[in-house]
């Protein structure tokens, strides 16, 4: 059996391709840009939710499963908007922070498959062996989670199917770096 320590290289060259590649997902193909609409008039938006503090809100508000059976909680949903919103602090969005998050998460993800690889693969095993279980726990810390915002808050699903191919990618990365490391 394997160490997750002895699985040090993998991890980091896994996480960092796997950056690199989300980077050029996101900045160079720009393939998201289409998952961000503008609404129709955004000035009156941007005036309507000025005060909000950031944090993750619903419209209309109804987190009591009771009151939707009030007349006045229906309507609020008939007549609408009905969303789900999320406010980030003011100003340009720092993006070094951000981007160390995705290292660090990237690094937590290629955690996880050394230690299913550690614990499933007998050293020396053959490249396909390693692909298969790093590739598939890669893809499935990377992607399965998205699937219930389309489920429960609206996300379109061409947004979750996107972003499931982006966890495609990031697993075959990740199955391919340890298939060759291991």
């Amino acid at each position: 059996m394997m160490s997750i320590i002895d699985l040090w290289l993998p991890i980091l060259v896994s996480a960092l391709i796997c950056f690199f590649a989300s980077s050029a997902i996101w900045v160079v193909l720009k393939w998201h840009n289409s998952d961000y609409k503008k609404t129709d008039d955004e000035e009156s938006v941007r005036d309507a939710l000025k005060g909000a503090k950031p944090g993750f809100y619903v419209l209309p508000y109804c987190i009591d499963y009771a009151e939707m059976s009030k007349p006045e909680v229906q309507e609020k949903y008939s007549d609408g908007p009905v969303a789900y919103i999320t406010v980030v602090p003011n100003g340009m969005p720092a993006m070094a922070p951000k981007m160390i998050s995705m290292v660090v998460y990237f690094l937590f993800v290629s955690i996880l498959c050394a230690y299913m690889v550690s614990r499933t693969i007998a050293p020396g095993a053959d490249y396909l062996a390693v692909f298969r279980i790093a590739g598939t726990v890669a893809f499935i810390a990377n992607g399965i989670a998205l699937i219930p915002e389309s489920v429960w808050f609206g996300r379109p699903w061409s947004v979750t199917a996107k972003n499931l191919g982006d966890a495609l990618i990031y697993g075959l990365l990740t199955g391919g770096v340890f298939g060759w490391l291991v």
